[in-house]
């Protein structure tokens, strides 16, 4: 019996018949149309598959359909739809990718104001190593209000009230005109902060007048000049608007620290050219670094240039921290020339919104736990931590999202992912082709139909409001007044089976004042505080390696 199917098959191929049995179905089909016993259908359907296996055999790009006509195609749509498939049938609920049915299902239910409430017990392993908690009290607070905000730029003459959580940064052009609108509308109604992006203010970030962070990228959308270079006059005229709240220099961001990008000129259109300063039509194009300024203490002195162009409004910097030498070789540019930043925005590599190259995703820039621990702990020693205000950004869509990075040294966090969430995101992961599903991160008119503004920002702003309020409960239930009063002696993770530790016992901080003094208290310091200098981001010496 082997013998003889292997003769066959050497005759002809048992994987061609599945195009054999469509060839054999069309001319059973055809002979009974001619004899007027069956409709035409089955007659175009296999006909269309045997012709479909004649080109499958003749094509020379793919292997598979060459070797497996017509039925090759059902490895390629269960390709297709395989990422669907896991995150509905297969994926559990507490498995991330990137973000979890749970994560994602909590911020679904806040944003539409359905009950969040969980019945019979955690889904969580209490007993796995890294889970984490906060203490509670015994004597529970009871607060007047969860709308806990914080001063920025208190010296300066535009302070900003900011409430501790915002939305990140997504320029127009990456997010639809419906989904910039939603966003903008629901922070208007909870009086939150709305980071343009790079990509600099749009009609439709105008339109409800909802409080702006205005990101100036490497590109300058907005303030620039014809050959792309910083323009303060134009830079000056937007930022003066009243709506401006506060001005951000983007040095890097999570998803692809020191790396540029390009927005193809099919997708330049009308309202992006204008937004960005740049043609429709042509490449828009974000380089690796800045053309303002080349060192540090240039760098500085661009900070100050822009709080004052922009009238006195609170100013600083967002990064991805990378090589330690170049943070700290701004921190001794702050200490050289006096001229310190209202705040600085530290973006963990958990970062996702912008499209990468996997690489980049996956292994580079510092998470944001490292990040936001260096730079606080910086700070502090160099006793500017009180003069600067610290925000941050990755994964944080949860009260107890915010409540950890508070404790890690954050004075606000910002989320992305989890406004893109309340407006509809599915996690899709289609973000950069322009087929979104649900008309977030798309530029096709038809598409952004899906989104339906007014419904949106309701969305949005309720996922705010219930994140919020579930923090508040958080703080009571600790005791404590404020969610900057939460410190790393107030989580606890399990390390072992039996063995459990403080946050505040893991991970090092510094004392006040100490690099003041010429401690150089932690390895990252020992080995890196030296290479550093205020005129230069290049390292002054060779790179040891921290022991």
């Amino acid at each position: 019996m082997q013998a003889w199917l292997r003769h066959i098959d050497r005759q002809f191929p048992l994987r061609y018949s599945t195009w054999l049995l469509c060839a054999l179905l069309f001319i059973f089909f055809a002979v009974g149309f001619a004899l007027r016993r069956v409709d035409a259908l089955g007659l175009l359907v296999f006909g269309g598959l045997t012709y479909l296996g004649w080109v499958d055999s003749r094509q020379t790009k793919r292997s598979i359909l060459r070797n497996y006509p017509v039925i090759g195609h059902v490895r390629f749509l269960l390709e297709y739809i395989r990422p669907e498939m896991r995150q509905y049938f297969l994926e559990s609920d507490n498995e991330a990718a990137p973000f979890s049915r749970q994560q994602r299902s909590l911020v679904y239910q806040r944003a539409k104001g359905d009950p969040d409430k969980r019945p019979f017990g955690t889904q969580l392993d209490t007993a796995a190593n890294g889970y984490e908690w906060i203490n509670h009290s015994v004597v529970p607070t009871k607060l007047p209000t969860h709308d806990f905000r914080i001063i920025i730029g208190g010296e300066r003459r535009q302070p900003y009230s900011a409430s501790i959580f915002n939305i990140s940064a997504m320029s127009f052009g990456a997010l639809s005109a419906n989904a910039i609108l939603a966003l903008n509308s629901g922070a208007k109604r909870g009086n939150f902060a709305h980071d343009t992006g790079e990509g600099s203010i749009s009609v439709h970030h105008r339109k409800h007048g909802g409080d702006l962070i205005w990101e100036i990228g490497s590109g300058y959308f907005g303030c620039r000049n014809v050959d792309g270079t910083f323009s303060a006059e134009k830079f000056q005229e937007t930022a003066v608007d009243p709506q401006v709240k506060m001005i951000e220099l983007k040095l890097s961001q999570g998803a692809k620290p020191g790396h540029g990008g390009v927005l193809p000129g099919p997708k330049v259109t009308a309202e992006i050219a204008a937004a960005r300063g740049v043609k429709i039509g042509e490449d828009c194009i974000s380089p690796a670094s800045h053309s303002a300024f080349s060192t540090p203490i240039e760098m500085m002195e661009f900070i100050d240039r822009l709080r004052n162009l922009s009238g006195g409004k609170p100013t600083g910097f967002k990064l991805c921290i990378g090589h330690p030498w170049e943070w700290f070789a701004m921190a001794k540019a702050m200490q050289l020339t006096g001229i310190t930043p209202d705040f600085i925005v530290i973006d963990g590599a958990e970062g996702g919104t912008g499209a990468a190259p996997l690489e980049f995703t996956d292994h580079v820039g510092a998470p944001l736990q490292e990040g936001l621990l260096l730079v606080h702990n910086t700070l502090v020693g160099l006793s500017l931590r009180d003069k600067i205000k610290l925000g941050c950004a990755g994964k944080v869509v949860s009260a107890f999202d915010i409540a950890r990075m508070m404790a890690l040294g954050a004075d606000w966090c910002n989320s992305a992912r989890g406004f893109m969430f309340a407006l509809g995101c599915i996690q899709a992961q289609g973000c950069h082709t322009g087929h979104c599903p649900t008309g977030v991160t798309t530029q096709d008119p038809h598409r952004q139909q899906a989104l339906v503004v007014p419904d949106k920002a309701e969305r949005v702003y309720r996922f705010h409001e219930e994140t919020l309020k579930a923090l508040q409960e958080l703080v009571q239930a600790s005791g404590l007044e404020h969610p900057g009063d939460i410190t790393a002696s107030h989580i606890v993770q399990r390390t072992g089976r039996h063995e459990v530790k403080l946050l505040a016992n893991l991970v090092p901080f510094v004392k006040p004042g100490a690099l003041l003094a010429g401690e150089l208290p932690l390895n990252v310091f020992q080995v890196y505080w030296p290479l550093a200098d205020a005129g230069s981001f290049a390292p002054q010496g060779p790179v040891g390696v921290p022991s």
